[in-house]
């Protein structure tokens, strides 16, 4: 009598809803009669089920069920073929097995394991691993043997070779999460392993399943349906190679469909599905558009796939430019185990991975900048931080960083305060990243460890068709002033050097300070060309009594304008027909307090819809 499928020595089956087993096995024999079994607690006498008809032998096959076997053990069973007189023609004892929870492991190299074995975990006696050779063992790292994989693709995916792997490398995070998971449950764990670096969602496509062992997937199947065809469920780790920009854009519908096919062939409509947001990745700036669109395909896909949950790596530590470090990797772990006991309700009183539940803006008032409120659903305590928190960066575009904006980060709670160094008006129409790119620094977490989801980019408010700040205008020397800012006029020749400004503040500080309390006028002008008719906002900031005029027409007037110089503190409206144009703006010196402007321009008649499509589905101004 041979056993080829879901019953091996050493193994964990998976328990049914009422805690027993209920475990299907088949295999080959040289005799026909009903098969019996009988089990026994291990190093007892005392039999835990008596000998009972389980199963048919004929035809050279045989085949049944082991059901109701409590979960625990480790148990032995006695398989008998019985003849008519009921004596037994051959027998098969299968040892040490444990029922509890069995779990597949998928994915790429952070769930195949590179981290430093050094910080391997101890291993347990209850907690298991269906090893790549197609055998059970105690688990221990590495748990991806790939070199004595049975099925061809893991081979084929190491360039054919069989040469064993780095003795001082294999950590993931599957040990770390069933050893926490049988300390909080107290039911033995059982690890099926699966996963492979490097690997793309291409490679686990589901329609390459026929292919069995020759493919990602479909030796998956194999490995589920050789262990008796029942799992509790799935941990996924992937998405760093499709991050690519002809692949993060069908990610989710990739994963959706992956998911789908993981429950129908493993017959299981509700299999709970926990997987990890990818972390970071060093010297591949380049990514880093495409890195920020996995993630944030992961965060959301919660949304469209029920039963799903996405635990954060981005604040983990690294053993080298792309793979988790192992301490990092049994935090990790712990997080997995967490997501997946709030998953499946097998423990109160904890939360579903941390959540982004609003955003807001106010106006700060000491000093009249934007202060950015995030407030985060499901976190367990409070948040907090080793050090200053930091993470956040604000961007005027979707794809890119485009300076600094945030100077503080405060956490309260469950709310994230950024201090910014930018207007409300103009905070609105910006991108919200945490994690932007491939190598951010990230370091808030809440009470349980668990970390804020990497976020990007995400519209803080509605979508604004702004221009860059103006960095270049024709400045004209420091002026007097008869009266005040009211009294003013348009300056009439505006042939005045021209001036450029390393940044969006253009800075006549220098120039201002020296000059003796008397009240000065300085212009700036800047010619604006419109390929088409437009109607614009002009979004100016300013720190001493300012006047515009577009045209030679007066448009804006602040007689009381002082410090701060807050981007977009004035705002006034235009209308722009095709052609150019001249904006020229007068700024009082402020006895001697002024520094200079902040200008940029926003088109106000472009729909939200062809905004979000991209700049190059609009025009926009032009300063000359």
């Amino acid at each position: 009598m041979e056993i080829i499928s879901g019953l091996f020595d050493t193994m964990v089956l998976q328990r049914s809803a009422k805690g027993v087993s209920n475990a299907a096995f088949s295999g080959s024999c040289d005799f026909s009669g009903d098969v019996t079994a009988t089990v026994m607690r291990r190093g007892s006498k005392k039999a835990v089920l008596k000998s009972r008809t389980v199963g048919r032998a004929a035809d050279g096959r045989l085949s049944g069920t082991i059901s109701g076997v409590p979960t625990g053990g480790p148990y032995d069973i006695a398989l008998c073929i019985e003849n008519a007189s009921g004596a037994c023609r051959d027998t098969l004892t299968i040892r040490n097995i444990l029922i509890g929870d069995v779990w597949i492991l998928a994915g790429q190299s952070n769930m195949e394991g590179v981290g430093y074995r050094k910080d391997s975990m101890k291993p347990h006696p209850h907690v298991r691993a269906f090893y790549m050779d197609d055998r059970w063992g105690i688990a221990e790292d590495p748990l991806h043997r790939l070199w004595t994989a049975v099925d061809q693709v893991h081979v084929d995916l190491i360039g054919g070779s069989r040469i064993p792997g780095s003795p001082h490398i294999g950590v993931g995070p599957g040990l770390s999460y069933a050893l926490h998971m049988r300390t909080q449950i107290g039911v033995p764990q059982g690890l099926i392993c699966c996963a492979h670096g490097g690997t793309s969602m291409a490679q686990w496509d589901p329609a390459l399943r026929d292919q069995g062992g020759k493919s990602l997937y479909g030796a998956m199947v194999r490995r589920f349906c050789k262990n008796g065809g029942s799992i509790a469920g799935v941990l996924w780790y992937q998405g760093c190679s499709d991050a690519d920009p002809s692949l993060a854009t069908i990610y989710t519908e990739r994963m959706k469909t992956l998911i789908a096919s993981m429950r129908k062939d493993f017959k299981r409509a509700d299999l709970p599905v926990v997987m990890v947001q990818i972390s970071r990745v060093v010297t591949w700036k380049n990514a880093a558009a495409s890195w920020n669109m996995v993630r944030e395909a992961q965060r959301l896909l919660p949304r469209a796939v029920r039963r799903l949950s996405v635990v954060p790596a981005i604040d983990l530590s690294m053993d080298d430019f792309i793979h988790l470090a192992g301490f990092s990797q049994n935090r990790l772990g712990e997080r997995l185990a967490y997501a997946m006991l709030e998953l499946t309700k097998q423990k109160k009183g904890l939360m579903p991975p941390i959540a982004l539940s609003k955003v807001r803006l106010v106006r700060d008032p000491l000093n009249l900048w934007a202060n950015v409120i995030l407030e985060f659903d499901h976190v367990d305590g409070k948040l907090r931080a080793d050090g200053m928190p930091w993470g956040f960066e604000l961007s005027m575009k979707k794809i890119e960083l485009t300076n600094d904006y945030i100077y503080r980060i405060d956490l309260d709670a469950n709310r994230v305060i950024l201090r910014t160094a930018i207007s409300a008006i103009e905070a609105e129409s910006m991108f919200l990243f945490y994690g932007f790119g491939t190598n951010s620094f990230c370091n808030i977490t809440d009470s349980a460890d668990r970390s804020l989801p990497s976020i990007g980019g995400l519209r803080v408010g509605k979508p604004r068709a702004y221009t860059d700040y103006v960095r270049k205008m024709r400045i004209s020397p420091l002026l007097p002033l008869s009266g005040t800012i009211v009294n003013a006029e348009y300056p009439g020749n505006t042939a005045f050097p021209e001036r450029e400004f390393g940044d969006g503040f253009l800075n006549l500080h220098n120039e201002i300070g020296a000059t003796t309390p008397q009240e000065l006028i300085v212009y700036y002008a800047v010619t604006v060309q419109c390929p088409a008719d437009m109607r614009l906002a002009v979004h100016l900031g300013y720190d001493g009594p300012v006047k515009a005029w577009f045209d030679k027409q007066e448009a804006f007037l602040d007689a009381a304008g002082t410090n701060p110089c807050v981007p977009s503190k004035g705002v006034f409206a235009v209308a722009a027909p095709a052609g150019t144009h001249e904006l020229v703006i007068g700024l009082a010196t402020n006895g001697g307090k002024a520094w200079g402007i902040f200008l940029r321009f926003e088109r106000t008649d472009v729909d939200a819809q062809t905004i979000e499509k991209g700049p190059e589905y609009y025009s926009l101004p032009r300063g000359v």
